[in-house]
């Protein structure tokens, strides 16, 4: 029998390029009955195409975790940011509208 170790921690690596990250404002969920797939996505105001930057896959339980992470981390967030946020709480900005004018 092997030894667990005794938190059951996993070392992660994150290499120079992935630690850039990939810039991305939009994203597409879809789904299977054995899968979740984002798409993230970078749309540039006047530009006739838009690039998937990256996929992501998951199962539908690691889709959940992502889910309640994300719950966690944004009621943190707004926590810290509540006296500048809170006019803003439900304000969601919309996608497209008039171009930018420099």
């Amino acid at each position: 029998m092997g030894k667990n170790t005794p938190n059951n921690e996993i070392q992660v690596e994150l290499s120079e390029e992935v630690a850039q990250g990939t810039y991305a404002n939009l994203a597409v969920i879809s789904h299977s009955a054995s899968e979740f797939i984002l798409d993230f996505i970078r749309v540039v105001p006047g530009a006739p195409k838009a690039k998937v930057k990256s996929r992501i896959i998951l199962t539908p339980d690691n889709a959940k975790r992502l889910l309640y992470a994300l719950q966690d981390n944004i009621k943190k967030f707004e926590e810290q940011q509540s006296n500048t946020t809170s006019q803003f709480d439900d304000f969601i900005p919309p996608i497209g509208g008039k171009p930018g004018e420099a």
